[in-house]
């Protein structure tokens, strides 16, 4: 349990559902309005990696964003403890769809959106689909639009991530985690059996199946192709990088700086995948700054 200015921050006592549309959300909620950013919500969406969930990869951070903002990190569809229904065509148009319903059943009509890897493509793909309703984006090494230039693919991370896939077993679990972070502490016995308990959970892997498979379905192959879109996204974008990403490696960073009109890259040094966790006060403090420079303004 953390304290989050007079109020005490953990899993169960911030823990909420929603409908959105046909489906039910699970997500956390903490935090109120403030003049920072605008006053508008934040909203969090998490990897997508076994195990992954709103509050594996957010929960930390969840106590600290709370001071600044309303804060939701919301478990994406086929996640945590959502729905998870199969996915229809491409996993980022069909997750930031049902975002969008989420957010109408809770009348949330604008927010900052940030998102980490799958939850990266996700909340661009939302910020291209929906623009009116994005203050401004954070992206953690996005998925769709991180193109790696030098890095062979399928990545480091993603090969063991569909090691799991074939295999899962705590091991080929934990060699998939080692990937995500510099700092080998951080992988503790305890963060395996609770991300395998999840990732073996009932329905987990059904819709980890169905999510990377809509990345190959030659109907909506080019829809998980965000960087060519890149261009299209006019709101201002904050890319933070970890420079020892395994996953989604540093200089995929590079096309979407390029094309993005508004972009700005933050590099977080000794760092992989996981920022949040693992340079975790040095990114709260740089994604406060850049939400701080938001000025809300009257669209009438």
């Amino acid at each position: 349990m953390v304290p989050s200015g007079d109020k005490a921050v953990d899993r169960e006592s911030t823990r909420r559902s929603a409908k959105a549309g046909d489906l039910t959300l699970n997500y956390y909620e903490a935090g109120e309005p403030t003049a920072v950013g605008g006053g508008l919500p934040l909203v969090m969406l998490h990897g997508g990696g076994p195990g992954a969930s709103a509050w594996s990869n957010f929960g930390s951070a969840l106590p600290g964003f709370a001071e600044d903002f309303r804060t939701l990190l919301v478990d994406q569809p086929g996640f945590g403890q959502s729905d998870k229904p199969p996915v229809v065509g491409n996993y980022f148009r069909h997750s930031a769809t049902i975002i969008k319903d989420f957010l109408d059943e809770l009348g949330i009509e604008r927010i900052h959106l940030l998102g980490n890897s799958l939850g990266g493509g996700t909340a661009a793909r939302f910020a291209l689909m929906y623009p009116e309703r994005v203050g401004r984006l954070v992206l953690m090494g996005p998925g769709g639009l991180n193109l790696s230039l030098f890095h062979a693919d399928p990545t480091e991370g993603v090969k063991r991530l569909m090691d799991f896939g074939a295999a899962p077993t705590r091991e080929s679990l934990r060699a998939f985690i080692s990937t995500m972070v510099v700092d080998q502490s951080l992988v503790t016995d305890e963060l395996v059996e609770e991300r395998f308990a999840d990732a073996t959970a009932p329905g987990a892997q059904e819709a980890m199946q169905s999510m990377g498979m809509s990345f190959w379905n030659p109907d909506s192959f080019e829809d998980g192709l965000i960087w060519r879109d890149a261009h299209q996204l006019k709101r201002p974008t904050l890319l933070t990088w970890g420079r020892e990403d395994r996953v989604n490696p540093l200089d995929g960073a590079f096309v979407a700086l390029k094309m993005i009109p508004k972009a700005t890259l933050h590099v977080f040094p000794n760092c992989g995948h996981w920022a949040q966790i693992e340079a975790a006060d040095e990114f709260r403090q740089v994604c406060t700054a850049y939400l701080s420079n938001h000025v809300e303004r009257s669209r009438s």
